[in-house]
């Protein structure tokens, strides 16, 4: 879906919320970035961890030749698997053009030995953009699946699935249901960095949609949901007001109080792991966590 038809749904639905995809402009990913380094963000310390172990072992595994990655921002992580000499193809696949442009500009000087196709896309309707060819394996990293309600990611993963052949193999990271206080605390930084992340998108909307959004005037918000078992993360209006989106002659009023969600990061327990790929006719086959069991990396096959 475009931009315009998401913020005219969203800000028209009771309670408004946005995709989380739309966070990601070039100011977007560099904030997640920095996210990611904080001490109470322990995700990608963790993956990257599982990654620095397992490498070579999820690399041999797959059996591939060709490493697609959905949602590869900068692709740092990446670099641990390209660094096994495994793969001769990259192909990162992002919604924003430009971060993926840099990427792809920095990963042909550092792999000269690997073909770096850049794909821009979202994964609502452009998975089917990925190219062919080769053993493929289908990478979704740093627990970005937890965006997904469980609707949504029952279709991604049939997507996802429906887009394989055989020999491909898809690898999944997976953030795991823990204790709550680190678990809020990862998107209560004492920075300030996730606040300025979640307003992010109102700042998007301002200059694609030539919107008024006061980034002043709205406050975040995140808490584990425990029914749901995901992190809620939303943005409340500090006071009455309206707000008017030029290119889609909207206006429309927030309450004093009202929340607006904008991202959800679901939790996993390996039980659900498996039966949802199970769900979309994917074959669990290896399952990697870092020491203290704070997130995962699975390998599946068709």
């Amino acid at each position: 879906m475009t931009l315009e038809h998401d913020v005219r749904v969203g800000l028209t639905s009771e309670p408004k919320e946005f995709p989380p995809k739309w966070f990601y402009d070039q100011r977007g990913s560099e904030l997640f970035d920095e996210i990611t380094r904080l001490p109470e963000y322990y995700p990608t310390r963790c993956e990257r961890a599982i990654l620095a172990a397992e490498a070579d072992a999820i690399a041999t595994a797959s059996g591939a030749d060709t490493l697609i990655e959905l949602g590869s921002g900068t692709s740092e992580k990446t670099r641990l698997l390209l660094d096994t000499g495994r793969f001769r193809r990259y192909v990162p696949f992002d919604v924003s053009e430009e971060t993926l442009r840099a990427s792809c500009e920095a990963l042909r000087v550092e792999y000269p030995g690997i073909e770096v196709a850049g794909v821009v896309g979202d994964f609502d309707n452009d998975l089917d953009r990925l190219p062919p060819g080769g053993r493929r394996l289908v990478a979704f990293l740093g627990g970005t699946i937890g965006n997904f309600k469980p609707a949504e990611r029952k279709q991604f993963l049939a997507d996802v699935a429906s887009g394989l052949v055989p020999a491909d193999a898809f690898l999944l990271g997976t953030d795991l249901v823990k204790d709550v206080r680190r678990l809020e605390a990862a998107y209560n930084d004492s920075a300030g960095v996730t606040a300025a992340f979640n307003k992010n998108v109102l700042a998007v909307i301002n200059r694609e949609l030539h919107a008024d959004f006061d980034l002043d005037a709205f406050e975040h918000r995140a808490f584990f949901d425990r029914d749901n078992e995901w992190i809620e993360m939303r943005l409340r209006s500090a006071r009455a007001q309206s707000v008017h989106v030029a290119a889609l002659d909207l206006t429309v009023a927030f309450a004093a109080g009202e929340e607006m969600r904008t991202e959800i990061s679901a939790k996993f327990r390996r039980e659900r792991v498996e039966t949802e790929l199970a769900g979309a006719g994917l074959h669990l086959t290896e399952w990697w966590t870092d020491p203290a069991g704070d997130f995962a990396l699975s390998l599946s096959i068709a």
